[in-house]
Formats: structure tokens, C-alpha cells, sequence
């Protein structure tokens, strides 16, 4: 059963802030006020839900005592308590605490990891995938540094991605991603299983992490690719070594300036990961047991070739439609993934 009191607790904040937004310039921190207001509009119209359904319940039941009114009233009842489970459930899910980053754009790390070739091939398909997948969410996809290979795939390859929403969506991708299907290279059609390593960081604003200007080195370098061939001709490639923690990162855009600025992005949000997997490591022991641990040596999904389908290991999920998913036809997985997180934290909150 939700408290009541909580509820009213959150409408009475939700009417202080709209309110306050009524007075417009009067208020100091409007963007605040403006963005809690946002947050806690869908929470209130859930609330609403249930309290008016709980309420004509309560209405409903009193109709019992009279014999003119009860069998409408029964049948009245009957339905309430058959729609009351799943607007209740709705209240909980809107309840349950969000993920600060969850509004966030990402950046997404892509490394090729065991089987060579074909590993660095796999990479390649996996970028292509979640570059469809922005292109139909809306997201803009820039690549920051990659690192590819003569037969098209990438050894390594990191992009921002821009948009409402992002981190929210593809959190749960980072792990151990492994392909099984018969490589390009191979002339007996052999079956061979080779894996690339994904990586999704939220992006970090200045003011999370401070990043002192003695806690970096700053190297400037000639961008090349695969094959000696360069990206540019400049020396405009910026590698950017973290004294502290001993990250490195580069970036090889054709603008020295800009170079330095997407490298400052990409490692701030790899410091801002770092804390947050200390901080969640800190609030819990348990987090191996959990959809989305962050663990990045987790394998967590199979494309497998030859049968044409998907399976995250995760929450067993098999899809037989392989194709459309290296298309960026991710929606059963990413929203299989998030309703798995929601059971798992609804069911702690029960404990």
C-alpha cells in the first residue's frame, strides 16, 4: 500500500513550485524550480491516478448498503479493483529514485577485444548500430577518435552522443558484446566467436568534475589511421594524459582547439563514471545481482549469425530478428532491460 501522507507530500511541493513559477522573474533560481517542476509533473499526474481511483472505491463501497444501487455498484467495484493493481504500479515506478544522469547525453567507447580481424569487424557493425539507432531516436552521433582497420572494422572508436534522453537509454550496453558467425577471412565457413568491449559514460558538465590544469599533460600529435594513411595532415591530434588516475585520451578533429575541448569532454566523463561506480559501489555490495552493474568484463549479449539471432544474457531475452537489431531496432532490449532494472528496484523497496 503507497502512504498516502508521502503523496500529498509530493503534490503540495509540486503546487509550491508552480506557484513560484506563477511569479516568474521573482523567483531566484528559476531554471531549478523550472526543471524540479518538469520532473515532478508526470510523478503528480500519476498520483492523481490513484487517488482518484482510490477515492471512487471508497465512494463505490458506500453505494453497497444500498439494495437499489449494490449490483452496480459490485460491477463498479469489480472493475476498480481490477485497474487499481496497475495504476498503483504506475505510482511506484514513478516514485522509484532517478538516475541523476538519466537526462544526459553520453559518450560511448567502442574497443575491439578478443579474435583479431574479425573482433575490430564486429566493433565496426556495433558503432554502425548504435549510429542508426541515434539517427532514428533523433540523437546526433559525432565521432571523437576511432581507430580503424584496413578490412573497414575499428580497433577502437569513441563518439558523443547528443541528445534528451541518451544515457537513459543506453546504459544498460555497457559489457561484453560477442558475435558468432563465419568471418570474411575464413575459407572453410568455420563458426568463430570473437568480442568487442562497449562503454557508456553519461557526459560530464565542468561544474561535476573540477579537473585541476597541473593534473594534465597536454601532447600534440600527427592523426593517422589505418594503414599509415592520416585522418588530417595537420599535427592537430591532442592526447590528454589524467596525472592522477593515469587516463589517457585523444581526439583528432582537424581543429587543434577543438581537439582539446571534445578530449577535456570525453575525460571528464570518464571521471565522472569513476566516482559514480565508487559511489554505487559504496551504496551497495550486491550490485553483481543487478540488470546494468556497469562491470564492463560482464558479457552480456550474443549475436549469433548463422541463426539469425540475439540474446541478452541478462534477462534471457532471445530475439530471432538479428538484422533489424544491427539496424539500430533496439526498442525490445533497451525496454526489456529498463522494466527488469524497475522490477529489481521495486522489489528492494519492498524488502
Amino acid at each position: 500500500m503507497i502512504p498516502i501522507e508521502k503523496l500529498g507530500q509530493i503534490k503540495s511541493r509540486f503546487e509550491f513550485l508552480e506557484a513560484q513559477l506563477n511569479e516568474g522573474a521573482a523567483v531566484a533560481d528559476l531554471a531549478g524550480v523550472s526543471r524540479e517542476y518538469a520532473q515532478l509533473r508526470p510523478v503528480v499526474e500519476e498520483i492523481d491516478r490513484y487517488l482518484d481511483l482510490t477515492r471512487e472505491a471508497d465512494e463505490t463501497r458506500a453505494l453497497l448498503r444500498d439494495p437499489d444501487m449494490k449490483a452496480l455498484a459490485e460491477e463498479e467495484l469489480f472493475r476498480i479493483r481490477q485497474e487499481l493493481p496497475e495504476v498503483e504500479k504506475a505510482v511506484q515506478l514513478a516514485l522509484l529514485p532517478k538516475d541523476a544522469a538519466d537526462e544526459r547525453s553520453a559518450i560511448v567507447e567502442i574497443r575491439a577485444g578478443t579474435g583479431g580481424d574479425e573482433a575490430a569487424l564486429f566493433a565496426g557493425d556495433l558503432a554502425r548500430m548504435y549510429q542508426r539507432l541515434a539517427e532514428l531516436r533523433g540523437w546526433r552521433w559525432e565521432v571523437v577518435e576511432e581507430a580503424a582497420t584496413e578490412l573497414g572494422g575499428y580497433r577502437e572508436l569513441v563518439a558523443e552522443v547528443s541528445g534528451r534522453g541518451v544515457f537513459a537509454e543506453l546504459k544498460f550496453e555497457s559489457g561484453v558484446h560477442r558475435v558468432q558467425r563465419v568471418p570474411v577471412t575464413e575459407s572453410g565457413g568455420r563458426i568463430h566467436t570473437s568480442a568487442a568491449t562497449v562503454a557508456v559514460l553519461p557526459e560530464a558538465e565542468e561544474v561535476d568534475i573540477d579537473i585541476p590544469a597541473e593534473d594534465v599533460r597536454i601532447d600534440t600529435m600527427r592523426a593517422s589511421g589505418a594503414g599509415g594513411q592520416h585522418v588530417n595532415t595537420t599535427d592537430s591530434a591532442v592526447r590528454i594524459t589524467h596525472l592522477p588516475t593515469g587516463i589517457v585520451v585523444t581526439s583528432s578533429e582537424k581543429s587543434q582547439h577543438q581537439n582539446r575541448a571534445k578530449a577535456m569532454q570525453v575525460l571528464r566523463a570518464r571521471l565522472y563514471d569513476l566516482e559514480r561506480q565508487r559511489l554505487d559501489d559504496a551504496r551497495s555490495a550486491d550490485r553483481k545481482g543487478q540488470v546494468g552493474t556497469g562491470d564492463r568484463s560482464e558479457r552480456i549479449r550474443t549475436y549469433n549469425f548463422p541463426q539469425g539471432r540475439v540474446t541478452d544474457h541478462r534477462i534471457g531475452l532471445t530475439l530471432y530478428k538479428l538484422e533489424q537489431v544491427m539496424q539500430g531496432d533496439l526498442d525490445e532490449l533497451i525496454g526489456g532491460l529498463v522494466a527488469a532494472d524497475q522490477a529489481s528496484r521495486l522489489a528492494e523497496l519492498e524488502e
